[in-house]
């Protein structure tokens, strides 16, 4: 495939150094995205796992809400508690339509008083980004500031030597544990850094001006543990980290109880007193969550028993043949050696240990339900 793409694709601002490190290039969420470089996928992934990997996730949505009465806006979007949330923490976040489906998934972070405002700071998916700021201006922009921050780039820096690496670039961000952050400065370059990633491992997400992104992409692969890892790589990372990927394994006609999410939905939001409920959605959802055997479906991990890998689309049969659900998210997961998957069966099929087949180009491959992840993760809790 050619190292160029599409003249009508959106560029990063590392699309140069891409190019230079020849990455091959593919269309991702509208942009031209490197989806490896020379070494290859397997490569990459067993590099992150093994030192620090970095990524240019440059497409995602940046965005700030700011005001008094933002957390409580942004509460009302999400089965999640944005009002308890401690400044210099981030939490994972659902928006929701109207009948509980996964608008999209979002982090988000309180940054706590910034210029005399309360500010939080959101990151949303590449290919839902304008869709996000429109849904969340249309919904809450009466209530608070929404700001897009086009100009910012974002890095993510991912592996077990990634915060040795970075270090020697912002020796403080050592003091942080996972799902925190703040604001830092390296050369005089304003970063805003989260202790969070979408890999399963320790690593950090690193926010910066569009014009000094190069600078520190460069500054950090001259560290000797990192290497540019591509978004192969991160789809494998994440799968075997158990971690959805919005557009296959959630979306708008999934609800959070049936994508195994209640994890995400804090008590508060959930049960009795003023703030439970009230989010696009909620009758349904909440029915979910008190009558499990209201659902129809649930999102599982799935181990494939013979070392065919099972491919996203793969339609899932029980034993004797009957229609059982079907594959998400699949491939041969590098650090296991073995093809895994997320995907969607009959509730009474969902326990770990149940035996499935996958169909997989008129063959029967043997599958069984395991739990997620499927590779410990190695978070940096202090």
């Amino acid at each position: 495939m050619s190292t160029t793409a599409d003249a009508t694709l959106l560029k990063t601002p590392l699309h140069a150094l891409h190019l230079e490190l020849g990455a091959r290039m593919v269309p991702f969420a509208g942009y031209s995205m490197p989806v490896q470089y020379p070494a290859g996928l397997m490569a990459e992934h067993l590099h992150t796992r093994a030192q620090a990997g970095l990524f240019d996730v440059s497409h995602m949505g940046q965005l700030l809400l700011k005001g008094p009465d933002a957390a409580a806006a942004l509460e009302s979007l999400m089965p999640v508690d944005v009002i308890d949330l401690a400044p210099g923490r981030q939490r994972y976040g659902l928006l929701l339509n109207d009948e509980g489906g996964v608008i999209d998934d979002l982090m988000f972070f309180n940054q706590g008083e910034v210029e005399g405002e309360h500010t939080l700071f959101l990151i949303v998916n590449g290919a839902c980004k304008a869709a996000d700021i429109a849904h969340i201006q249309e919904r809450i922009g009466s209530r608070c500031e929404v700001r897009s921050l086009p100009d910012q780039g974002l890095l993510a820096l991912q592996g077990p030597q990634a915060a040795a690496a970075l270090a020697r670039l912002v020796p403080e961000v050592q003091q942080l544990v996972f799902m925190s952050g703040g604001q830092f400065d390296w050369q005089g370059v304003p970063l805003f850094i989260t202790r969070s990633g979408y890999t399963g491992e320790d690593g950090f997400e690193i926010s910066v001006s569009a014009a000094q992104a190069e600078a520190l992409a460069r500054a950090l692969l001259a560290q000797p543990e990192v290497k540019p890892i591509g978004l192969g790589a991160r789809n494998s990372l994440r799968l075997e980290a158990g971690l959805c990927l919005h557009g296959n394994d959630i979306d708008t006609t999934t609800t959070p109880p049936e994508a195994s999410l209640n994890w995400a939905i804090q008590k508060v939001r959930r049960t009795g007193g003023a703030r439970a409920g009230g989010f696009p959605g909620a009758g349904v959802v909440l029915a979910q969550i008190d009558d499990p055997a209201s659902l129809k479906r649930k999102r599982v991990g799935l181990v494939a028993l013979e070392r065919v890998p099972v491919r996203e689309g793969t339609p899932l049969q029980t034993e004797d043949g009957q229609s059982a659900g079907t594959v998400t998210s699949g491939l041969l997961a590098p650090s296991l050696d073995k093809p895994v998957a997320l995907g969607y069966v009959a509730p009474h099929l969902a326990q770990p240990g149940t035996r499935l087949n996958a169909l997989v180009r008129g063959k029967a491959v043997p599958m069984e339900v395991a739990p997620t992840p499927f590779l410990p993760p190695r978070y940096h809790r202090g």
